[in-house]
């Protein structure tokens, strides 16, 4: 769901095209053909390169990345028969439901995973996933509003700032491109919580984000990290993103995000999760378990986030990460935490009537 830092390495641009027809350019001995591959499908920038070399170094193993651009998109191809050339996959949290009822991945070996301990005791326990039988957190983060403090001096926190038309007449605004987000902000906003799952409140929701996009400064639907750039241009003033991306791009534009700030609204708000998944056929799932282990361990699990600017589920890692990622809106003070809430999975009717509700604000 996300963007991060550009590789400025041969290895690391090759990394991202092994698949493509790079991996020519790291032609390997002869010596060394006979090393495992493992072959990961994950979103774009999501994996760190001082995490993946030392990882196969330690391994004697080579990584090969795929990526997917959308939720959707992972979930066709693994149905497509990636869940047989893939070994590891790491999807949202509220995607795993849905993964493992339709047979696509394996349960874990806990016995294999002897750093799970390193968990924070929050991301132990996951009502997405009961004990951990399937997936491991990967990463954690939040979604908020980013607004321009010139354009709002006195914003409240709250999603009132997106859908009350009288807070923002004429500022130009966007929404996510996610209706798992845009609905659940829409059901918060209208006191049914974050976590709404009768449907009358999704219609009820549906015509709230309908009305949203039908005034004249709504801009269009944008995702969580193009909608910063749009933001610092002044392309929008307000929109829906992710507190990771947030924390990127401000590192890399501090004088862009100047008069810009990251909001937790009242109402309530995800704590988004993404997780790592072996599927049901992987070709190397003892290596996939290994990969899962190694970005368990304190300072491999620091890595990867200092690398990707989002929060870890790892409390071993903590002192070893860098000082922003133990600050908000990285990581949120106590009293925001009490605003976040796991989306939850969706699958079967349910599923296909949200879809159905989601379609209907999106095509109008």
């Amino acid at each position: 769901m996300m963007m991060h830092r550009i590789r400025h390495t041969i290895n690391g641009i090759c990394r991202r095209a092994r698949w493509l027809g790079c991996a020519a350019l790291l032609a390997l001995p002869m010596a060394a053909s006979a090393r495992e591959t493992l072959y990961i499908f994950t979103w774009t920038d999501y994996t760190s390169p001082e995490v993946i070399d030392a990882f196969e170094k330690q391994y004697n193993a080579r990584v090969v990345l795929n990526y997917f651009g959308t939720m959707g998109d992972m979930y066709a191809r693994l149905q497509a028969g990636g869940d047989a050339q893939f070994d590891l996959v790491i999807p949202s949290s509220y995607y795993v439901p849905r993964l493992i009822h339709s047979g696509l991945v394996q349960p874990l070996d806990h016995s294999k995973l002897p750093n799970e301990r390193n968990l924070l005791p929050v991301f132990a326990e996951a009502d997405y996933d009961p004990g951990l039988k399937y997936s491991m957190p990967y990463q954690w983060g939040s979604t908020g509003l980013v607004y321009d403090t010139r354009v709002f001096p006195n914003a409240p926190k709250s999603w009132a700032l997106l859908f009350d038309p009288k807070l923002n007449p004429d500022a130009p605004f966007s929404m996510q491109t996610d209706g798992n987000v845009m609905i659940a902000a829409a059901c918060a906003y209208l006191g049914y919580g974050y976590t709404c799952q009768d449907q009358k409140q999704w219609i009820d929701a549906a015509h709230l984000l309908l009305k949203t996009r039908q005034r004249s400064n709504f801009t269009g639907f944008v995702d969580g990290a193009p909608v910063l750039s749009q933001v610092v241009r002044g392309v929008n003033r307000v929109g829906v993103t992710f507190s990771g991306d947030f924390v990127n791009q401000r590192n890399e534009d501090p004088e862009g995000f100047e008069h810009l700030a990251y909001m937790l609204p009242k109402e309530g708000s995800e704590r988004w999760v993404d997780v790592m998944m072996i599927p049901k056929r992987a070709p190397h799932p003892e290596l996939a378990h290994a990969f899962i282990n190694f970005v368990m361990d304190a300072k491999q699990g620091a890595a990867l986030s200092n690398y990707i600017y989002n929060a870890s589920p790892n409390q071993a890692s903590q002192p070893y990460l860098d000082d922003v990622l133990r600050e908000a809106p990285a990581w949120p003070t106590d009293e925001e935490q009490q605003r976040l809430h796991m989306l939850p999975g969706l699958d079967g009717v349910p599923l296909q009537t949200f879809q159905k509700i989601w379609s209907e604000v999106r095509s109008r």
